[in-house]
């Protein structure tokens, strides 16, 4: 299974996002925020699999995370979660080889087989 890390500042949709990950064989690190996300990759040598980052977020947004994520681990899958559709847009610009977007309110099961999708 994957190792992914996990940005959100909504405490209830991280809670919600790590269980349904975790039920599904995932290793799970979870932050509260981009800044802090950022500051795990830079110091963590091992393999992250996938990012899940929600787009608005306070200090770091989810867009400014992926593009320094990227620089960091070109390999790096993510999927990027919103409320708002035309912030998903900002992502466009992103050089990932795998890269998905859900737009909130989702389900578990709209999570887990997206997630599912980008690491195949």
């Amino acid at each position: 299974m994957a190792t992914i890390l996990l940005a959100d500042d909504d405490a209830a949709v991280r809670d919600l996002v790590r269980r349904a990950l975790a039920a599904e064989g995932h290793s799970v690190h979870v932050t509260q925020d981009g800044a802090e996300a950022l500051e795990y990759l830079q110091g963590h040598a091992g393999t992250i699999d996938l990012l899940v980052t929600d787009v608005d977020m306070p200090q770091l947004d989810g867009v400014s995370l992926a593009r320094e994520a990227l620089k960091l681990k070109p390999a790096l899958s993510i999927v990027l979660m919103s409320g708002f559709s035309d912030q998903l847009d900002r992502a466009s610009g992103l050089d990932a080889d795998r890269l998905a977007s859900i737009s909130k309110p989702f389900t578990l099961e709209q999570i887990k087989a997206l997630v599912r999708t980008v690491l195949t």
